[in-house]
């Protein structure tokens, strides 16, 4: 629960603010990430300024592609009074590592996507009652002898 010592927002507030959909702050909530805010007497949730800078930070941390384990760890060692910056130097390194490997991934699937693109240019069309659907996405078994088209 927050102490409110400052104006308090609702959700829709800190939602625009940051620029969030309400949903999300629940979830946030729920698993634990963004402290559950203080309610007025009729239940609506009240936060505060600390929590509009926590949610940025969690809404940064995920476009940079960090997971949930990861901010929650890095949350609860700020929770604890830990400076979390080596941590984060840590994790940060892990997803440059990862983005590296994704877009090798990414440019091996562009050659492969390229090559079909090319054979695919000397195809003839796939006939109705041809039994594969489409032979440019047909593997290609090398032992076997390739039949034209029916006329």
């Amino acid at each position: 629960m927050n102490t409110q010592t400052e104006p308090a927002m609702k959700i829709s507030e800190i939602a625009h603010q940051v620029g969030v959909e309400p949903p999300t702050i629940r979830y946030y909530e729920s698993i634990g990430i963004l402290p559950e805010p203080d309610r007025t007497a009729s239940g609506y949730r009240q936060y505060t300024e600390a929590d509009v800078e926590r949610l940025r930070f969690i809404t940064l941390a995920r476009s940079l592609g960090l997971p949930l384990d990861d901010i929650r760890e890095i949350l609860g060692l700020r929770d604890q009074g830990e400076p979390p910056c080596a941590y984060v130097r840590e994790i940060l390194d892990q997803q440059v590592d990862a983005v590296h490997e994704r877009i090798q991934q990414l440019q091996t699937l562009a050659a492969e996507l390229n090559r079909l693109t090319q054979q695919a240019k000397s195809l003839p069309d796939t006939h109705a009652n041809d039994p594969c659907v489409c032979h440019i996405l047909q593997p290609h078994d090398p032992n076997k002898p390739t039949t034209d088209a029916p006329n």
